[in-house]
């Protein structure tokens, strides 16, 4: 009988310590095996776009430096002799970005009102050049566009949830999850949650195997700024996290106060 109850034992502590198998730890899993021109058709990391409340960073370039002052708000603003000494997180003066109105518009040095919500990176540096050359000057010139508040959020089973930045505009699901510190052990690898907000206000909801080998070519392994990642605890988790109630906590002590019982009676009638 004592043996019994000890097997009993081992055999609940196995099936609790074993939900985690070894398989659903790793990333990627056969990701080795990718014939090379699957790899090579993977989606690229594609512009961001252009969202009411982003904060850009617009700059126009030419070998005649003086004739596009004009359009660098920069330069525009030292002219009009405006410095507020508004600064953001960095120190920089917020002043000289353009922030992307709730219609998705900005105001432009000698342009006026800009349409660019929902406009990809790229769609805005060549619609801004269009309206300067031929217009304003005699050689196109060239324009930067930098999101100066490129970030996503991540949080449930990660060792270090929070906001996390990308100065240079692109951010893929590895390198978010790598600069949170990776997911924790108890962090459901197979169901991984991205929430996205779209440039027109909807929003959808798209889920990413992480062990899957193809996760690396799919199309929600480029993040967008805004999105959500949330890692939800796995079932070992779950369970570990489970409040007995009182009533049936009440009754397992009762169980396992008749079984000690038993188990001593047994002992001395042998």
């Amino acid at each position: 009988m004592k043996s019994k109850i000890l097997l009993l034992i081992v055999l609940a502590a196995s099936l609790l310590t074993s939900c985690n198998t070894q398989k659903d730890i790793p990333y990627m899993i056969g990701a080795q095996q990718l014939p090379q021109e699957v790899l090579q058709s993977a989606a690229k990391a594609s512009d961001p776009v252009v969202m009411p409340g982003d904060m850009l960073q617009i700059n126009v370039i030419s070998r005649n430096a003086e004739a596009v002052k004009p359009f660098n708000k920069i330069d525009y603003v030292a002219k009009l002799g405006g410095n507020t000494g508004i600064n953001n997180n960095n120190g920089e003066n917020s002043m000289y970005y353009y922030l992307v109105d709730a219609n998705g518009n900005i105001e432009y040095p000698y342009l006026g009102t800009l349409h660019i919500g929902g406009m990809s990176k790229s769609a805005v540096e060549n619609h801004i050049a269009s309206l300067i050359y031929p217009r304003y000057l005699t050689e196109r010139p060239g324009v930067e566009v930098r999101f100066q508040n490129f970030r996503v959020y991540i949080l449930g089973e990660v060792k270090s949830p929070g906001e996390i930045k990308a100065t240079n505009g692109r951010l893929n699901l590895l390198e978010a999850i790598a600069m949170a510190g990776d997911l924790t052990i108890h962090g459901r690898r197979d169901n991984v949650m991205i929430v996205r907000t779209n440039s027109d206000g909807s929003r959808s909801i798209q889920t990413v195997n992480m062990n899957d080998k193809n996760m690396i070519v799919s199309p929600s392994f480029n993040l967008q700024q805004n999105d959500i990642i949330y890692v939800e605890p796995n079932s070992s988790k779950a369970r570990s996290s489970w409040n007995v109630p009182p009533a049936l906590s009440l009754g397992l002590s009762s169980v396992g106060t008749l079984i000690s019982i038993a188990t001593f009676i047994i002992t001395l009638t042998k």
